[in-house]
């Protein structure tokens, strides 16, 4: 039966501006939009409930385009190393738990950055065994394509000095040798795959943290890539599927597979966009490269600070088309991790060879160094760009020292993209970064560093509107649904977000003091602010 919204500024986001006074909703659609008189008396006889907005703000429901939410719920449950400002910090939280948990439990830590720390180095596997050799530590960098482990760690992964690099991944080692605790992008996986199965429980309970802090902070929906790391894919999507119900919790989940468990999923007997309206499988997930932090991203000419080294092509390009070939068989579209330039055009020609015939569109994920020359290359494409605000916010200054001065033009060039007619899409890419979209927002408008506090870059900053519209109309054109997400329309789902204030009148540094007040998925309210 219909229910009326009023009280409050409704944004459509159909164009800048545009607004309404009242919402009428009924079975999780919108049935009619415009003035709030109006609407109530042609379905006063009918309504079952209304929604006084109070003065607040509604949007269309925000949406992640790009998270691991299994990762979110993990970090909340997990010891939290990503505000800490020194080695020595963390150091001490390490101590301190492991005096806490049983003998040869795992020590498990999520988000150091040295980039951000006093004292800028690693704390290799020989500081680590100070702290404890009793438990085996895996401690998780901020971008998650390295991570540090100990002796104990590594004696269970099976890693020693005759240990091989792995394809796409690089152990770090000494002068002689020696593996240093250290390891990056797919040789992270020695130690991974040595840690002890996760039950269905804890990623339930994972889950449930992650959904329910995404509602508190205003997301109806996130793109995900989790369905490779927790025991398999049908073990993980049964996961998602008794969590996200439809009926106890909703949320608009739709998830990437990653190529190396296709398979599974068509063994299994699903394809793409199989699931329901709130758990749907989506584009098959492959990674190029690596990240800036670890210096494995893949540049077309060598890190400013590491002349030798250009960065870690994931797979050789002949495997990457093969890869978005099998996609293609299985009419499939592809999601390619690419941070560096090199990456994004190796991606781009691979896609330019392979057009997709569905219909669908590709997407390119993160696109942080580009070139002049790709700019075209893309906006030639049916593909959309997966960005994530927030980095410009936890990268700079630093990243200038990866890349150099000359390259600052083309660096996370938001608005060089949207200008270009390139489609984007906003995401956090939490748990690297925080869940709050309101921070992507501020950081797409406003591009300063949390480091320094300084701008960088103020010519890719982006209005208010075009950074909305990555959370909202943007995340729904990432996987067609952009006739029926993403806007405040008739037909579209009753998904909103509201907020105590009007984005839209604010300065950009009054973003974060904007609270959400209610998250509505499917016509329900899941969150409201007491």
């Amino acid at each position: 039966m219909p229910e009326l919204w009023y009280g409050g500024k409704i944004y459509t986001m159909e164009k800048e501006g545009e607004w309404v006074e009242a919402v009428v909703t009924d079975h999780g659609k919108i049935i009619a939009v415009g003035n709030s008189q109006q609407l109530y008396h042609t379905y006063e006889k009918q309504l079952t409930k209304e929604y006084n907005l109070m003065g607040h703000v509604m949007y269309p429901g925000f949406v992640d385009s790009h998270l691991h939410i299994i990762g979110h719920g993990e970090r909340l449950q997990r010891l939290d190393l990503s505000f800490m400002k020194s080695a020595e910090e963390v150091k001490w939280a390490l101590s301190q738990h492991a005096e806490q948990i049983p003998k040869g439990e795992w020590i498990i830590g999520e988000g150091w950055n040295e980039n951000q720390w006093e004292d800028q180095r690693i704390i290799y596997k020989d500081e680590l065994d100070e702290i404890t050799t009793d438990h085996p530590m895996m401690l998780t960098r901020i971008c998650r394509h390295a991570l540090l482990a100990n002796s104990k760690a590594m004696e269970f992964g099976g890693v020693t000095a005759a240990t091989p690099d792995p394809q796409g991944g690089l152990i770090v080692r000494s002068e002689l040798g020696e593996p240093l605790g250290y390891f990056h992008d797919q040789a992270q996986e020695l130690i991974k795959q040595a840690m002890p199965e996760v039950t269905p429980q804890y990623l339930e309970r994972a889950l449930k943290l992650a959904v329910n802090d995404m509602h508190m902070n205003g997301l109806v929906g996130g793109h995900s890539e989790d369905l490779n790391y927790y025991g398999g894919f049908q073990k993980t999507f049964d996961a998602f599927r008794t969590v996200i119900d439809e009926k106890r919790l909703k949320f608009r989940a739709h998830l990437l597979v990653h190529h190396e468990v296709v398979e599974d999923m068509h063994d299994n007997g699903y394809k793409f966009k199989s699931g329901t309206d709130f758990v749907e499988l989506g584009a098959m997930k492959i990674f190029s490269d690596g990240a800036l932090g670890g210096r494995t991203a893949w540049l077309s000419e060598a890190y400013a600070d590491d002349p030798l080294n250009r960065g870690v092509a994931i797979h050789e390009k002949k495997s990457l088309e093969t890869l978005i070939r099998q996609a293609r068989d299985k009419q499939m579209p592809v999601a390619v991790h690419a941070i560096g330039d090199q990456a994004v055009e190796t991606i781009a020609d691979i896609l330019r060879e392979n057009p997709l015939s569905t219909g669908e569109r590709d997407r390119i994920i993160h696109a942080q160094i580009m070139r002049d020359e790709l700019y075209e290359k893309l906006a030639g494409l049916n593909v959309i760009l997966d960005l994530q605000p927030t980095f410009v916010a936890s990268d700079f200054p630093w990243v200038i020292d990866r890349i150099g001065e000359h390259r600052l033009k083309d660096a996370y060039a938001w608005k060089t993209l949207l200008d270009k007619g390139i489609r984007c899409a906003g995401g956090s890419d939490a748990p690297i970064e925080e869940i709050n979209p309101l921070l992507g927002i501020r950081a797409a408008v406003e591009r300063r560093a949390s480091y320094d506090q300084k701008v960088y870059n103020p010519s890719q900053q982006l209005s208010m509107y075009e950074a909305i519209s990555l959370y909202t109309s943007g995340s729904a054109f990432a996987i067609k649904h952009e006739h029926d997400r993403g806007k405040i329309k008739e037909g579209y789902t009753a998904d909103f977000t509201v907020l105590d204030r009007d984005l839209f009148t604010l300065a950009a540094h009054e973003i974060v003091d904007t609270n959400v007040s209610m998250t509505v998925v499917d016509g329900e309210v899941v969150y409201q602010r007491t």
